[in-house]
């Protein structure tokens, strides 16, 4: 394979574009019905298969997990600061006066009842349930979380030192997240974690900043992709830390190619059009180490107005693909029971696929809770549907002998409990998924998260945070053989090469660079854009 990172390092230098001595090719055909599922959906769903195609690269490509797919060397995350994250999103916003710690707080004060800091942001008691308790969605949301305290904190004071201060922990890339029509290019994503749960158990918060990157060229469908692809693969072959960190910051902060970059409010939930990602968090800040609630929440970024005075805010979301555990009870009553029963049944087909990264479950937003609890019972939906005889039981179970599937109601219900970000995180921990399936085993310094500020370990690079055996051995190995076969045009992205492809400048000027002169586009055929 050519060496072919996006200029990363070489900054605001020339774009290389082509005039097409082709046609051009549709997008790939047969796609897997869109998911609204944020771990399972695009292109994630293919099923990986064949030999090269005719199309061919000029080697195998072979992707390093810890350099492309996940990066947590401290001596890389070293270049990306939270202050800077936030500041870039208040500055981009447009609105005059935003600053980054006036977001951040402002985004924290959603956390508990008005009026709080009283500059007219949403709080977690707006809605109400009947019984008079906090709501979100018509679900029950706890109200007010331990975390609304960091509302009255400087984050970016001390950063090397103070507790309410947040350490980059990790960068990831969902590139296996493209929609399957190219209309998007996967997420990106930047982990923070709170400095105070380094050392103390009950002080611990998660940001996961997950931004869907726009195809510059949506009309060449997931060929579009290519590059983002290329400049993430390439970074297995650039033996510098240094090199890598710089292209990462330029990939995040100011975009590579045609491509905008990563931190932008658009990303995460501003977006107009197309498709936009968002923040969630792992929270677990409480007064003490046994009692309290590991809980997941989602946020996006939005601007509203009125009149001429708009203002951009973190705004608490709903979870997706979370289903509120009520809705599965035995006992209890809900409104949207008889409704969510209907559109389970519908989902048991998705369900029961017999494979532990393909089985899916779409679930409409109305059914969705904004919080996951990763402990206690209200997010456990085996313990919520119970042993005995009832009406979604007896639903399940017609639905399943339709099916001809061996597998029991109490497989679907865990597989659904998987799809959830508690279950996920803990909850399915070890769980029989029906079928030979089994939900992975997570070790205890890894409880509750995938990857923690609390674990190192001595990498090629230095020390470095660690990731869960799930993630290194369930998630990370799929996405890897997804990436190569995508550059490598195997099946299913066997089609013609894109005439673009060779007017790319190499993108790293490292070990790997090619000989001057050697492996430069035509310049007959590729013009200055």
């Amino acid at each position: 394979m050519r060496s072919f990172l996006l200029l990363a390092l070489a900054g605001a230098t020339a774009l290389t574009a082509c005039r097409a001595s082709v046609e051009e090719q549709p997008p790939v055909p047969t796609v897997p019905q869109v998911s609204r599922h944020p771990e399972r959906r695009g292109i994630s769903l293919l099923t990986v298969s064949g030999p090269q195609s005719l199309a061919g690269t000029e080697e195998d490509i072979v992707v390093d997990p810890r350099r492309s797919l996940a990066v947590t060397d401290e001596v890389i995350l070293a270049r990306f600061s939270f202050e800077e994250v936030m500041n870039r999103l208040a500055e981009q916003s447009g609105v005059p006066g935003l600053t980054g710690l006036r977001l951040y707080q402002e985004w924290w004060d959603s956390q508990r009842k008005a009026p709080g800091l009283g500059l007219g942001g949403p709080h977690c008691g707006d809605e109400l349930l009947p019984d008079g308790k906090p709501g979100f969605n018509r679900f029950p949301y706890s109200c007010p979380r331990e975390e609304w305290r960091q509302a009255l904190e400087n984050p970016f004071l001390e950063p090397a030192t103070s507790a309410a201060a947040y350490v980059p922990i990790g960068l990831f890339n969902r590139f296996d997240l493209a929609a399957a029509d190219g209309s998007d290019c996967g997420e990106y994503r930047i982990v923070f974690a709170r400095r105070s749960g380094m050392s103390e158990l009950n002080q611990r918060n998660l940001i996961a900043f997950e931004g869907v990157l726009p195809n510059p060229k949506p009309r060449k469908g997931l060929d579009g992709c290519r590059k983002v692809a290329r400049f993430w693969a390439e970074l297995s072959r650039e033996p510098d830390p240094a090199a890598r960190a710089e292209a990462l910051y330029r990939f995040y902060f100011e975009g590579v190619g045609k491509f905008p970059p990563v931190i932008h409010p658009d990303r995460f939930g501003n977006a107009t059009e197309g498709a936009t990602g968002q923040v969630r968090t792992n929270q677990f800040i409480q007064q003490s180490t046994t009692q309290g609630t590991w809980t997941l929440r989602e946020f996006r970024l939005r601007t509203r107005c009125t009149g001429n005075t708009c203002m951009m805010r973190f705004e608490p979301d709903l979870v997706k693909t979370n289903p509120a555990g009520i809705l599965f009870s035995a006992k209890q009553e809900h409104p949207l029971k008889e409704a969510f029963s209907e559109a389970l049944v519908s989902q048991v087909e998705s369900l029961a696929v017999n494979d532990l990264l393909r089985f899916s479950l779409d679930v409409e937003e109305r059914f969705n809770s904004g919080q996951s609890h990763a402990n206690g019972t209200e997010n456990l939906y085996a313990h919520q549907l119970g042993k005995g005889d009832g009406p979604l039981r007896r639903k399940l179970q017609q639905r399943l002998n339709e099916l001809g599937s061996p597998l029991s109601v109490d497989n679907i219900v865990a597989r659904a409990q998987v799809l959830s970000c508690a279950g996920c995180h803990q909850l399915s921990t070890n769980a029989d998924l029906g079928g030979g399936l089994s939900w992975p085993d997570k070790k205890t310094p890894f409880t509750f998260v995938h990857v923690s500020e609390r674990t190192t370990e001595e990498g090629p690079d230095g020390s470095r945070f660690g990731l869960s055996g799930v993630l290194v051995n369930t998630f990370l190995p799929p996405r890897q053989q997804l990436l190569e076969a995508f550059l490598e045009r195997r099946p299913p992205f066997d089609k013609q090469p894109d005439p673009d492809d060779e007017c790319q400048e190499p993108e790293v000027r490292g070990a790997r660079a090619a000989e001057p002169g050697q492996g430069k586009p035509d310049k007959d055929r590729c013009e200055e854009g």
